[in-house]
């Protein structure tokens, strides 16, 4: 009688290909469970009868599995509170369409047309000597002069002439205050400026707000001014 025996080398193999399938399905279990558990399932119907799967490593495994349910539900319940995070920041960023709000930057606006002058708010930690440059968005000094500056809040206004005299065209300009001290001590001011938001991108993160034609992220907003009222509908 002829005994039929089938070889080890033959399901060995097929073993090893299942964990090789296994091991690359591993990698790529965070964004698909289900196809890390058809991989363990073949390699447990694959492996040799004579020669199964160490005891050892199939504890890792099931080990592994448990780790990739818990990923799988940690990435599903994270990306529901960054949903929540974006739709409660646009709601937020909403309200203040239509408000007139007070920005951190030294960027303001200058229109001839409407008659209305550059205007920056700036706070000096102390008394102060300054050094005042206009600058345009291309770069040009538009003017330089000095400034006396007292401790605290403070406003400057610049209604668009240049040291020559010539006034400049409309558009943003930056203002860069260099400050010092009686004692020659360099004095931190802080420059803000305040604007009507006219429009809000919300495909942003954070969302940028549109003031005077400049977009400023959402988390420079300082505040808000007790007189603005929202465009909003009811």
């Amino acid at each position: 009688m002829t005994t039929t025996t089938s070889t080890a080398p033959t399901a060995t193999s097929t073993a090893s290909t299942a964990q090789a399938a296994g091991s690359t399905g591993s990698q790529q279990l965070a964004g698909n469970f289900d196809t890390f558990l058809q991989l363990l399932t073949t390699q447990l119907q694959n492996q040799d009868p004579l020669n199964p799967l160490d005891t050892n490593q199939f504890t890792e495994q099931l080990v592994e599995f448990a780790s990739v349910e818990q990923q799988v539900d940690m990435n599903t319940n994270l990306q529901t509170l960054i949903s929540l995070q974006q739709t409660a920041e646009a709601t937020s960023a909403l309200q203040f369409l239509g408000t007139t709000v007070t920005i951190n930057s030294n960027t303001a606006a200058l229109s001839n047309a409407t008659n209305t002058p550059a205007t920056w708010s700036f706070s000096a930690a102390s008394p102060a000597t300054a050094n005042i440059t206009i600058t345009s968005s291309t770069g040009q000094t538009a003017y330089t002069g000095t400034r006396s500056l007292s401790a605290g809040s403070q406003s400057y206004t610049w209604n668009g002439q240049g040291n020559n005299g010539v006034t400049w065209p409309d558009g943003n300009y930056t203002l860069t205050i260099n400050a010092t001290g009686a004692n020659g001590q360099p004095v931190t001011v802080t420059t803000q400026v305040q604007g009507v938001v006219s429009a809000i991108n919300l495909s942003q993160n954070p969302p940028l707000v549109t003031v005077d034609g400049q977009s400023y992220p959402i988390n420079q907003i300082q505040s808000i001014s007790s007189n603005s009222v929202s465009h909003l509908p009811p």
